[in-house]
């Protein structure tokens, strides 16, 4: 029973994890991207760093925003671009063999 009194009182301690400063006003906590956008704590963007591309989470380590290498590449549009590489030069003849 006691277990489950201190479960629920730890609860709501991260509801309370804002940074408010002395005369009460609270201060908003987020990362920003390489272009200088506001990223909010918890959202997962692309970060171009050093000539690596990487998915990257906003997240809070000891009252300060960070990015977190989340250990996966970004989503590429470049898809087609290598397809069409890998396309034949010339139109493909049809052959016709007679069995």
């Amino acid at each position: 029973m006691k277990r489950l009194a201190l479960l629920f009182a730890l609860l709501p301690a991260p509801l309370a994890a804002d940074v408010i400063t002395p005369g009460g006003r609270t201060i908003d906590c987020y990362c920003t991207d390489s272009a200088g956008a506001r990223v909010e704590l918890g959202q997962q963007t692309c970060l171009v760093v050093g000539g690596r591309a990487y998915m990257a989470l906003c997240d809070m380590s000891l009252n300060v925003p960070i990015w977190r290498d989340t250990g996966r590449g970004c989503a590429s549009s470049g898809l087609l671009e290598r397809l069409q590489r890998f396309q034949p030069a010339g139109q493909a003849r049809s052959v016709h063999a007679p069995v």
